[in-house]
């Protein structure tokens, strides 16, 4: 391995104490808890990937030598487990369909109690909601998903959120959620999480799901021939090695206390196709966050070895950045398993060993030491750690408060509010307060008189959170005072409460707030984002009455409101979509198991992701073209109803997935160009037949200029 000058990388766990990890968590004792998922592809068939093998087990480092030493089997028997997040008094599982809460005793397993039974529905292990991330804000978040999780009291609260990511999500020091999909660097929100995702009419929402770091580029240390497009010009350079990013994997944005100032706000993510773990610097630029590659031509770490498979990366106790290697050949899923690839697995024999697996810890070779801390039992040293220069040990903290309902802990939590020298202990202090149900209007207001732009923006957020019919009132000096400041930092997490929150208490004094903030702001995409998100089948009655309070045409809330409408418009014709699923079951089953995660089930696309299906000229026009495109994939950019979209991921063909049958895919197409708003001829298995034939050689996805030259004048 080549690492970074001044760092060290070793090994902490390895077979047989560690096979196929994919995930892993810390407790508060310093051990690891890691989800195994041994059937993963064991060859290029995917042979026995149902079969029950996975497995949650615990490592811990009883000698305290540095490395782990024994393992214990918490759990077995599962089928692909894929998330797992240690809560209270036991942990949530994730195991296709189920989310699960099993209660702990004596490191042993209690009865599952299901939280979700629609957990993860549909896709394949590349395209399932994972992650369970306990944020900041006390919910727990998930990536490919829009889905979020809390448990009050003995019930589990469900809320929808942003859809967010592919595979893993962390947070910042702020609780901004991060996250990527497998041809994305970073992805990430400029906003607390909990806001705007209460408009079904609006597509996107300004400071969600943003495009953090653009550049894609990644510098393996040696050729890397075995990737799923290898033979694809433009994946590989001119000595065999990956371009741009295919399989990004579980990122972290690093928070411990060990690496220097300098790695603050970093976020690392793991290539596993190009062996190698990239760095990015991000910086906040008023309420935007930006990134950068920290090197160009080299990377952060980046192996030699073929079978070196970084899947996720975690901060810890110690301050130590933490990699998961799975440690195998195969890491693409079946469906997209190429024959190029399949080839290249063969050739080098990559379908053995699958029996193994890694975790290592990369420290600075001097200065600071990892060092693991001790948890008290008592509240207020607990609260004396969310002053920690490491995070995971704040959130921690936070956490073991808060399971452990420390009410004694609530006039040391104040103290720290009072006091605010620690800006981030403070916020630690709010959040633990919010979680004990003790926050109240005079902690926030206190907040909100502070320097400090984290901890206001932070008051906001959990104001949202606590604020009722009996405290509302106590805000709107403080929020009208922000406003009449102009504190464009602020006001688009005052629209949000505005718009989403207050309109439920005072509807009056929540329009009074929502003009005032467009009178002022009115060139503020956020703020108007914000304000249609609380503004669900009420977005037209809305744009008439703008002018009637003073609110001039150039502002952008009439941009943001019209295309609200318009998709509103749109969504009308979307009458079809029953009918198609009786006339098609198949291919309405098999779209929404493999191809919604992408596309959604309503067909209108998921962000930076994929395009839209419903009403696309694409989907409407030649099926053949569209057969094609199946069957062997779609790269580059393309003009979709007359505008160019580009996508970071390419459409993966199926055609030489055995999963997939000539009926298979004439049903799903007879499906997608008839359901939604879409109306068009079927297909049937002679049409897919006659396109396999035609291409029986072609190993390369299409790009538009090839179909359309093909298919010349005869529709797209």
């Amino acid at each position: 391995m080549e690492i970074e000058d001044g760092f060290k990388i070793e090994v902490v766990a390895s077979e047989p104490l560690v096979i196929a990890p994919t995930v892993m968590t810390f407790d508060e004792k310093g051990r690891m808890w890691i989800v195994e998922m041994p059937s993963f592809m064991v060859d290029t068939l995917g042979t026995g990937e149902e079969q029950p093998t996975g497995k949650i087990v615990i490592l811990e480092d009883e000698d305290q030598d540095g490395k782990f030493d024994t393992r214990k089997v918490f759990m077995d028997s599962l089928v692909l487990p894929r998330a797992i997040s240690l809560f209270s008094d036991g942990i949530l599982i994730a195991a296709p369909p189920y989310l699960w809460f099993v209660p702990i005793k004596d490191d042993r397993p209690g009865e599952k109690i299901v939280v979700d039974d629609k957990y993860a529905i549909g896709g394949n292990v590349e395209h399932q909601p994972n992650g369970l991330l306990r944020a900041l804000d006390n919910w727990i978040y998930n990536a490919k998903s829009d889905k979020r999780y809390r448990r009050v009291g003995d019930k589990w609260l469900i809320e929808k959120t942003h859809f967010r990511g592919q595979w893993g999500i962390a947070q910042d020091n702020y609780g901004r959620l991060f996250y990527n999909h497998n041809s994305a660097n970073v992805l990430g929100d400029y906003f607390s999480p909990g806001f705007g995702a209460t408009n079904n009419n609006q597509r996107k929402v300004d400071g969600f799901n943003e495009e953090i770091v653009n550049d894609k580029r990644v510098y393996p240390i040696r050729p890397t021939t075995g990737v799923n497009r290898g033979y694809m010009d433009g994946i590989l350079d001119s000595t065999s090695r990956l371009v741009n990013f295919t399989a990004a994997s579980a990122l972290t944005i690093y928070r411990g206390d060990l690496f220097g100032e300098e790695f603050y706000f970093n976020a690392f993510v793991p290539e596993p196709a190009a062996n190698l773990i990239k760095r990015n610097i991000l910086q906040e630029e008023g309420n935007t966050i930006t990134g950068r590659q920290a090197y160009e031509g080299s990377e952060f770490l980046r192996s030699t070895d073929e079978r070196f498979r970084p899947v996720s990366l975690v901060n810890s106790p110690d301050g130590a950045l933490y990699v998961v290697d799975m440690y195998r050949g195969i890491i693409q899923h079946k469906t997209y398993l190429t024959p190029y690839l399949k080839q290249e697995i063969v050739s080098r024999d990559l379908q053995q060993p699958t029996e193994m697996g890694r975790i290592y810890k990369i420290t600075p070779r001097k200065g600071r030491k990892s060092k693991v801390v001790s948890f008290p039992d008592h509240a207020q040293g607990l609260v004396e750690l969310l002053s920690h220069p490491n995070g995971w040990i704040r959130d921690k903290a936070q956490q073991l408060l808060i399971d452990r309902n420390m009410s004694d802990a609530v006039p040391h939590l104040r103290t720290l509010i009072n006091n605010p020298g620690n800006a981030l202990a403070a916020i630690h202090a709010m959040w633990t307060l919010e979680g004990l149900e003790k926050l109240g209007s005079e902690d926030i207001n206190l907040l909100f008189s502070n320097d400090d732009r984290h901890i206001r923006v932070q008051a906001l957020s959990a104001m949202i959170s606590i604020s009722d019919e009996t405290n509302f009132e106590q805000f709107t000096p403080y929020l009208d005072k922000m406003i009449d400041d102009k504190d464009d930092l602020a006001a688009p997490y005052i629209a949000f409460f505005a718009a989403e929150k207050m309109k439920t208490f005072d509807v009056d004094e929540s329009k009074r707030l929502i003009f005032k903030l467009l009178q002022t702001f009115p060139k503020n995409n956020f703020v108007a984002d914000a304000i249609v998100s609380g503004l669900q089948d009420k977005e037209e009655t809305f744009l008439s009455g703008l002018q009637a309070h003073d609110i001039k045409p150039e502002s952008v809330i009439y941009e943001k409101l019209t295309k609200v409408l318009n998709d509103i418009e749109k969504a009308k014709n979307d009458v079809n979509t029953k009918a198609a699923a009786e006339k098609f079951p198949e291919g309405a089953l098999l779209y929404n198991q493999f191809c919604a995660t992408c596309h959604g089930k309503d067909g209108y696309g998921i962000e930076s992701l994929a395009p839209p299906l419903n009403n696309s000229d694409w989907v409407l026009g030649n099926k053949d073209k569209l057969v094609a495109i199946v069957l062997h994939g779609l790269t580059g950019p393309i003009t979709v109803n007359g505008t160019t979209l580009q996508f970071g991921a390419d459409m993966p063909g199926i055609g030489q997935s055995e999963d997939f049958s000539d009926r298979a895919i004439a049903q799903t197409l007879s499906y997608v160009r008839n359901a939604w708003s879409n109306s068009a001829s079927s297909i049937s298995d002679q049409d897919v037949l006659k396109i396999r034939n035609k291409f029986a050689d072609r190993k390369n996805p299409f790009t538009q200029k090839e179909l359309d030259s093909i298919w010349k004048n005869k529709g797209r």
